[in-house]
């Protein structure tokens, strides 16, 4: 029984597993291209692929971390985000 149980759940696990892209972020207001807009000054020196992060405060007045990557275009995409909780 065990050794049918334990592969299923282990193929279950990875069922659940979803993988993570920067295309299914959607901006929050503070995020540099909320409202679906792009920055007005292109990153021109900055290689193409090369990423840069973005720290700010969200409403609730928890620090959020954003990373951006420059694409082809000169226009940024976000590709992760990170909430840091303070407990105290």
């Amino acid at each position: 029984m065990i050794r049918t149980a334990l592969p299923l759940f282990a193929v279950l696990a990875l069922c659940a597993c979803t993988p993570t892209t920067g295309v299914g972020i959607e901006p929050i207001p503070g995020s540099i291209t909320y409202g679906g807009h792009q920055p007005r000054t292109r990153l021109m020196k900055a290689p193409v692929g090369s990423t840069f992060e973005h720290r700010f405060r969200d409403r609730p007045g928890r620090e959020v971390f954003e990373t951006y990557q420059i694409q082809p275009d000169r226009s940024i995409l976000l590709i992760r985000r990170r909430v840091r909780l303070d407990y105290f």
